[in-house]
């Protein structure tokens, strides 16, 4: 059963339709990977957005949300951030900064108001996933809302992972 999460508050506050999605947390893997989290709710990876925590050396820390097939090209989030470098935060950094335990990182509900990109790919689909703000739950939603919701900067600073 589907538990409300302020992420789920913040989407009803905003009158925004969403769909939650439930998935089992392999705690004998600790497989965390959004790649994993798409298999388990049955969406294609380039569906399922996973959010990564930043820091810039100009403007601080920044949220990047990117398909669960793609990798974050860091030199490129520098130049749409305005910043000379980027570094992703160290995860035992992501509960102090976000309010989230890694796996369920998401920008909606967030502990403080930090910049927000979502790569552009993102228009590409009638339907995407992002975490509730809890491991186990998805939320299902139309990108429009999102990145409404979010007031995100739409860029292009991934690429396909070789993995995928």
């Amino acid at each position: 059963m589907a538990v409300k999460t302020n992420t789920c508050r913040q989407l009803d506050k905003l009158g925004i339709a969403y769909q939650l999605k439930d998935y089992k947390v392999d705690a004998t893997t600790n497989d965390l990977s959004a790649i994993r989290v798409a298999a388990e709710i049955g969406l294609p990876a380039k569906r399922v957005f996973k959010t990564l925590v930043a820091r810039g050396d100009v403007n601080g820390i920044l949220l990047a949300v990117v398909p669960a097939d793609h990798e974050l090209d860091l030199k490129a989030l520098a130049r749409v951030s305005g910043n000379r470098r980027v570094n992703l935060a160290p995860l035992d950094q992501l509960q102090s900064l976000t309010g989230y335990a890694r796996g369920g990182v998401t920008v909606l509900g967030c502990k403080r108001s930090y910049p927000v990109f979502i790569d552009e790919s993102v228009r590409d689909s009638k339907v995407i996933s992002v975490s509730a703000g809890v491991r186990g739950t998805q939320i299902l939603l139309a990108p429009r809302a999102y990145i409404t919701a979010t007031t995100a900067t739409l860029a292009s600073f991934c690429s396909p992972s070789a993995a995928s």
